[in-house]
């Protein structure tokens, strides 16, 4: 099973915190899986199709228990996916067009609604069941192991501007996309899914996002603390070879016992430990070195090596000024 359908699947047994709640919820679940056949001035049938058994039932339930309404189902087989589609009918009858109208699918005039009736989300609470319902009518939720993406595909502008405003509400700040006759309300936050999962009822699918977001914040710094790491070590071995060229380099002119003991010792001990830091060449010394000491013998020898280049000297194996 899909992450967007575990989290269809816990959202459709949400109980309503008030009487008004299952109305939002079913009230979106019309306006995005619906198709409303007009046969005449006010001769309504209704088709609603979804690929949730558990949105299915809760439709069937719904539409029953606050409006007393027939329905019949269907389940139809995808041949190519392999997977059930219910097409739930609702027959011309006495009471459709009055439903239609309080679920915000109809304007009193008889028209179509385009947006949100705001009588249906007066409260925070059917609020929260009408974006329950607009997810399991056209959510999708990706895996929380992969990147975060999560959209609601839409009819209209205002429907889409309107899903956002009640988010808004909420502190959830989604954005809109237009998907050629379609519209698409985004978020790509982890933390805006989180929010919308737990405003909505998806407790579990919410823990489950937490956990893979922890996992993942975990894994990120352990990267970037090994990517460092390696960065340093590099950068150390870089330092190392430059110092072993610019020593070569004054070798080949001066004879190591002529040079001072401090440049000796420095030179013995990186011919010792070639891709050791400065910090650890110090520690190797007998006696121990700071590193402000062993930084100042290597200036001294690094100096030495660009006057005997610029003379014309040295071995020709560094790229600095040895035309």
């Amino acid at each position: 099973m899909s992450f967007t359908a575990e989290v269809k699947e816990e959202l459709a047994h949400v109980p309503p915190e008030c009487s008004h709640c299952e109305k939002a919820t079913l009230a979106a679940l019309v306006r995005l899986e619906g198709t409303l056949f007009i046969r005449g001035q006010g001769h309504y049938r209704m088709e609603i199709a979804t690929d949730s058994s558990s949105v299915a039932r809760l439709v069937i339930r719904l539409l029953h228990a606050l409006y007393n309404l027939k329905t019949e189902l269907t389940i139809r087989r995808s041949v190519l996916h392999k997977t059930p589609n219910f097409l739930i009918e609702v027959p011309a009858q006495r009471g459709l067009a009055q439903a239609l109208q309080d679920m915000g699918v109809l304007s009193d005039q008889g028209g179509l609604e385009l947006g949100i009736h705001p009588d249906l989300v007066a409260k925070s609470c059917c609020a929260a069941a009408y974006l329950r319902g607009v997810f399991l009518g056209g959510g999708f939720v990706s895996n929380p192991k992969s990147d975060f993406h999560f959209e609601i595909i839409v009819e209209n502008k205002a429907l889409a501007e309107g899903i956002v405003a009640l988010m808004a509400d909420k502190g959830i700040q989604g954005k809109i996309m237009q998907r050629r006759n379609s519209y698409m309300v985004y978020l790509k936050s982890g933390a805006a899914i989180l929010e919308f999962l737990a405003y909505t009822g998806a407790h579990r699918a919410a823990l489950r996002m937490e956990e893979e977001r922890v996992v993942k914040s975990v894994r990120n710094d352990v990267n970037r603390q090994i990517n460092a790491e390696l960065a340093n070590q590099q950068k150390t071995t870089d330092a190392a070879i430059r110092q072993i060229i610019d020593i070569r380099t004054v070798l080949e002119e001066v004879e190591l016992e002529n040079l001072p003991e401090a440049l000796q010792e420095y030179i013995l001990l990186r011919a010792h430990f070639k891709e050791a830091s400065l910090k650890e060449l110090g520690e190797h010394a007998d006696p121990p070195l700071s590193k402000s000491a062993v930084n100042h013998r290597m200036r001294r020898i690094e100096k030495m090596a660009e006057e005997i280049r610029a003379k014309g000297g040295g071995s020709g194996l560094s790229s600095r000024g040895d035309d």
